[in-house]
Formats: structure tokens, C-alpha cells, sequence
């Protein structure tokens, strides 16, 4: 399938590995050019130039609770590249711990990291896109069920997934897209440190694996397919969705 992606832009946001990583190799396989920001400078550049340096990729020291970053983002794709077709937004998980436990301060950082500063980017780069424009949101499977630990994602989540549809249908009658994605256990940094976390990493991800129907975790390559199609044109009537991407662990119909 031609997923008609070749000289499309898009900007990734925490790009410098894992899931928005994997998903610019998607991109840029399939003939798209990318603009990545991440927090750390040598990291974010080093996956521009594996990705194929300046004619495909750039990279953007950047962080989402900068209230100027979407703008800088969407200027440097503009800059780059002449161009903007959409956006894979993603702040990372926040810290792990029980609702009950977890402090103010979390909280607030939280908020300011994971949910306002994805609002704001959404919002930002919607208003910057053309009729055909999407935007991928990458949430967790938290939004539709709780996780046991990771109380400040089990609260959050959900209301971006909210946002969303509210956001989609704001701008659904101009041609732009927005569909939320829900990564399941799939083997990222931030689940070793989640396994590491227990004590027994190898127990935790046997019994992770245990109530996956596909008896795996996930590749990020795996998700990166998805969220490449998603934000594709081949994808022209899917918005205000969530889909997961989790081997069939969620089990709601």
C-alpha cells in the first residue's frame, strides 16, 4: 500500500527514541521528512543524522512545558523544509507511584509536562495545518483501564483523551485529524525502568507478558507502523478514535 507519505513534514515531539522515534523511521521509510525535539540536545541530534541527516531529518532541543515550543516547532518545519502535515505528540510517562501517594508537587509537574503541554502543542499545531493535516497523540492504555502504579497516568490520561475528541471535532470540518494512540507493554526505556522498578525485572515481564494475549511485549517498531499510517493520508477518515497498540491486552470490545 502507497500510504502517500513521500515530501509530506511532520513533527515528533520526545523523538530522540523509543516510541516517537520508531515512528520517524516509519516516516522517513516511507518518503516523509521529519522535524524531532527532545530535551536533550546530543541525543536528539544523534537521531536526526541516523535518520538520514538535514534532507530527511532535523532534530530541536526543545521541551513541551515551554510555552513557545509548538510555535518554534512548527517554524522550524516551515524553515526546514517549506511544509507542515501533521504532528506525533508525546511527553512521556510521568513518575510511577500510587494516586494516593504520589505529592502535589507531582501532580502539578505532571499537569504541566503530560497534559497541558500536550494540550498545547495539539492545539498549536492543528491551527498550523492544512486541510489534510493530522495529529497522533501518544497516550497509554491507561486511558481506558487503570494500571496498577502509575496513578498520575491513570488520572491524566483520560482527560486528554477528551481533549481530543473535543479538539477532532473542532477541527474536523477543516480536513485536519486527530486520533489518540494507546501503547500497551511495549519494550521502551520507560518499561525496563518500570520492570527495573519492581525488583524481579525478568518476573515482571513474564507476568506483563502473562495477561497479553499475544504472550509478548511490543517492538516499537511495531507501533511506529501504526502511528506512521495514522498520520498518513491512507488514514483520511479515522479521527477523534483512540486505538490501541497493545496485543489485545485491553478488554473492553
Amino acid at each position: 500500500m502507497d500510504l502517500g507519505l513521500t515530501d509530506r513534514v511532520y513533527v515528533l515531539t520526545g523523538a530522540s527514541r523509543g516510541l516517537g522515534y520508531a515512528t520517524a523511521q516509519s516516516l522517513v521509510a516511507d518518503g516523509a521528512r521529519v522535524v524531532l525535539s527532545a530535551r536533550d540536545p546530543a541525543a536528539v541530534a544523534a537521531a536526526a543524522e541516523q535518520l538520514g541527516g538535514p534532507e530527511h531529518a532535523v532534530g530541536l532541543t526543545a521541551d513541551l512545558t515551554d510555552p513557545e515550543t509548538p510555535e518554534q516547532l512548527v517554524a522550524a518545519a516551515r524553515e526546514h523544509f517549506g511544509r507542515l502535515d501533521g504532528a506525533l505528540i508525546s511527553v512521556g510517562g510521568p513518575p510511577a507511584g500510587n494516586a494516593a501517594a504520589i505529592t502535589d508537587e507531582q501532580w502539578r509537574l505532571s499537569f504541566e509536562t503530560v497534559f497541558l503541554g500536550t494540550i498545547r502543542a495539539v492545539r498549536t499545531v492543528a491551527a498550523a495545518l492544512p486541510e489534510g493535516g493530522a495529529i497522533g497523540l501518544v497516550l497509554s492504555t491507561s486511558a481506558r483501564g487503570p494500571v496498577p502504579g502509575l496513578g498520575i497516568s491513570n488520572g491524566l490520561r483520560p482527560g486528554l483523551v477528551g481533549a481530543a475528541k473535543d479538539i477532532a471535532d473542532d477541527y474536523g470540518p477543516r480536513g485536519v485529524r486527530v486520533v489518540g494512540l494507546l501503547p500497551g507493554r511495549i519494550m521502551t526505556d520507560r518499561n525496563r525502568e518500570l520492570f527495573a522498578a519492581t525488583g524481579d525485572p525478568d518476573r515482571a515481564r513474564a507476568d506483563a507478558e502473562a495477561g497479553i494475549p499475544l504472550r509478548r511485549l511490543g517492538d516499537p517498531a511495531e507501533f511506529g507502523r501504526v502511528a506512521a499510517f495514522v498520520l498518513s493520508p491512507a488514514a483520511s477518515y479515522l479521527t477523534g478514535i483512540t486505538l490501541p497498540v497493545d496485543g489485545g491486552a485491553l478488554r473492553g470490545l
